[in-house]
């Protein structure tokens, strides 16, 4: 849901910084040390007098730990940080250690709830999820969720495709714009800049390559700013007809976005820290698949989300 304003004129579209691409691996007692290109990494932790051996998750090609950047480092901080709280809470009480499980089965819309759009808005077909993009709304999950970990795959099929997901939402849309509060991941098709100039002038290429910021209400302190959202600093996304994948941490008021197995982008001290996921239709169709979520330790939450 991007809103051009007065910012979008004064720059230039952002260049793409060559970052430093050196991997990283954690290693156990008994372990030599690898690089680790993918996200079914074994962490080995101590946690009381105990090794918890944290696997966690086997899905393809989305490095987690991996490149030098500021945001990089503390996207993994929280990750891990939030593993070995889960793995010594887990040792103590005997509860699960957190693993990834489907939002989206694949067959049908179970786990889903239609907010404001029709039926006709939202198809499943040969395990993907398809949005017509008609009407403007949103669907959202069954559960409101605190902390986690979130990966999606997502393809727009028309130039200049808009969508996003929404995390920390009341799900409760504006009368006018349709769309909730909360947080929005951005979506844009790579196209939407060419074809939506303001005075002949075309708008940062920062618009379709994962930006984060909020919206009804709901704050943010961004990592990279543009204006009051936060940008990628490095341009990721692919076009049309490409599959996509975002991971999103999101711990206590705080979102890291992976784009396209990278950690890009960022914001923080969000005022809602817990709410329901709601997937965004606005005008154009795009596809979705391989939605999964893991639920981490509860923090601090939002007065009146509890």
């Amino acid at each position: 849901m991007p809103r051009l304003g007065n910012d979008q004129t004064s720059e230039n579209p952002i260049a793409a910084p060559a970052l430093n691409e050196t991997t990283h691996s954690i290693v156990g007692p008994s372990s030599e040390a690898k690089q680790k290109t993918r996200l079914d990494i074994l962490l080995s932790a101590k946690c009381g007098k105990a090794t918890v051996n944290l696997q966690y998750a086997k899905i393809r090609s989305t490095p987690i730990l991996r490149g030098e950047t500021k945001v990089n480092r503390i996207a993994v901080v929280i990750v891990l940080a939030s593993f070995l709280l889960a793995a010594s809470v887990s040792r103590s009480t005997g509860d699960t250690v957190p693993e990834f499980r489907d939002l989206f089965n694949g067959k049908d819309l179970t786990g889903w709830v239609n907010v404001n759009t029709v039926e006709d808005t939202w198809k499943v077909r040969d395990g993907v999820l398809i949005c017509s993009g008609h009407p403007i709304g949103v669907m959202r999950s069954e559960k409101q969720y605190e902390n986690f970990v979130l990966h999606i795959e997502w393809m727009h099929i028309e130039p200049g495709g808009n969508s996003g997901v929404f995390v920390w939402s009341r799900a409760r849309p504006n009368l006018e714009s349709r769309l909730p509060d909360g947080v929005e991941v951005q979506m844009l098709e790579l196209d939407w800049v060419k074809l939506n100039k303001v005075n002949g002038l075309t708008p940062p290429d920062a618009y379709v390559h994962g930006e984060l910021f909020g919206v009804g209400g709901v704050r943010t302190v961004p990592d990279n700013p543009r204006g009051e959202r936060s940008k990628s600093i490095e341009n990721r996304c692919k076009g049309r007809g490409e599959w996509n994948t975002y991971d999103v941490v999101a711990v206590d008021g705080v979102i890291k976005l992976s784009v396209n197995s990278k950690f890009v982008n960022g914001i923080s001290r969000t005022t809602q820290k817990r709410g329901y996921l709601c997937l965004e239709s606005e005008g154009a169709e795009i596809h979705f698949r391989n939605i999964k979520i893991m639920e981490l330790p509860p923090g601090v939450t939002a007065p009146g989300l509890k």
